[in-house]
């Protein structure tokens, strides 16, 4: 099955709180579960569906250092520590796959957590959230109106000068009108604004990556075009954009990991590593964009067979070969009989927890609405600053070539 291969794992201990002591093995993370395998075992000492995580955090403390810690729907905390690279690295994936599996539409089949708590355990996530961003953003607009402060102080500041180097320009000495020294013609700076385009998007997924040789891996976005790869940060920068041209080859690792690599001779290659929990839906995508230039290691083949409809169960009209339009073909057929029913049964929440959901989402409307406030304010805050600072930059070049021509 492809949710039994390990998508990564890293070496490190666990805490047997039964033992009171920590137990070396390995940490792996598969497409539905975390496992814990300790050194010299046969069998997993620890194995949980991701979907029934509420909590993963990182923790330390005056024994335990670097740790990761998880904790399950059921209040069992587990704790990990001493990962290879970092914590930092292992972190992010754990994250990325846990919060993709809570939001997926699909769930594991097995998992005896109700819809209604996988979606408190969302919703409150994302409220703590909220409530850290909100102070961080007064924190920001508290900032802003310090920056807009002290540029009214330049302004002022500014003023003085001027009125300083007219006294100077304009001496009592001077019997006739106007100064004694030749002013030069001031030119106001011309800006050049640069646009990129972004024409022929098919799909954006976020994805967490890193740029060889450095191997720690941050969050950001994978945007595929008709005619290139955009690899973007957390905001929305553009890090590095792949010409289709340019793609030399494309190595799919696993399911849900590929390497994208262009070579140059005489500089080094630029390569990224790409990890996303829906990758699967764009493999295929790029396998009909980049087919010569694909290469399929076994496990990623084991799982792309799997996921592939097999030649009979498609129709004798079907005239293309990717299995994801298959996929959403029959996703969409959905919605009635038995398995329309079964669905219902499997997403059903109660009324408790229906009002638990409408009290966090009404907090979270409100403080949506104080967030939105508060950046509109920074907005007019960051308007008044750069026109400010452009204000400022024009009387620094024209008061620095005045007291140029008074020396």
């Amino acid at each position: 099955m492809s949710e039994a291969l390990a998508l990564r794992s890293w070496t490190g201990s666990y805490y047997l709180s039964s033992e009171k002591r920590w137990r070396p093995g390995r940490l792996s993370l598969t497409a539905t579960h975390l496992r814990f395998q300790a050194d010299g075992a046969d069998d997993f000492l620890l194995r949980f569906q991701l979907s029934g995580i509420s909590e993963i955090k990182k923790e330390s403390s005056s024994y335990i250092f670097s740790s990761i810690t998880v904790l399950e729907v059921g209040g069992a905390k587990h704790w990990f520590s001493s990962l290879v690279p970092s914590r930092n690295a292992v972190f992010p994936v754990l994250e990325h796959f846990w919060r993709e599996r809570l939001l997926s539409p699909r769930g594991d089949g097995t998992s005896n957590t109700s819809k209604g708590k996988e979606l408190l355990s969302v919703m409150s996530g994302s409220q703590k959230r909220m409530e850290d961003t909100t102070r961080v953003l007064h924190h920001q607009g508290e900032q802003l109106g310090g920056i807009v402060s002290g540029l009214s102080k330049i302004e002022g500041d500014m003023a003085t000068a001027d009125r300083m180097l007219s006294v100077l320009e304009s001496p009592s000495w001077w019997p006739f009108s106007g100064s004694p020294w030749k002013r030069s013609a001031s030119k106001e700076p011309e800006a050049i604004a640069q646009s990129r385009g972004k024409d022929g998007v098919i799909t954006t997924i976020p994805i967490i990556f890193c740029r060889h040789p450095d191997v720690s891996l941050r969050p950001g976005c994978l945007t595929l075009l008709l005619s290139a790869l955009e690899i973007c940060d957390c905001d929305l920068r553009l890090l590095h954009r792949y010409q289709r041209q340019d793609v030399d080859d494309i190595r799919v690792v696993s399911g849900h990991e590929v390497s994208v690599r262009q070579r140059f001779l005489g500089r080094p290659d630029v390569s990224f590593t790409i990890i996303s929990a829906r990758l699967p839906l764009v493999l295929p995508l790029l396998e009909m964009q980049y087919k010569k230039k694909l290469e399929f290691t076994p496990e990623a083949a084991i799982f792309s067979d799997q996921r592939r409809p097999s030649p009979s169960e498609k129709s004798p009209g079907w005239q293309t070969e990717s299995w994801f339009l298959d996929t959403i073909v029959r996703s969409g057929r959905r919605g009635g009989g038995e398995e329309a029913a079964a669905m219902m049964e499997e997403q059903e929440v109660t009324d408790s927890e229906v009002q638990e959901l409408r009290k966090i989402l009404t907090k979270l409307k409100s403080m949506a609405l104080e967030a939105e406030d508060e950046l509109e304010r920074q907005d007019e805050a960051l308007d008044e600053i750069t026109s400010s600072t452009d204000r400022a930059i024009l009387k620094i070049n024209k008061q620095t070539r005045r007291m140029r021509n008074l020396l």
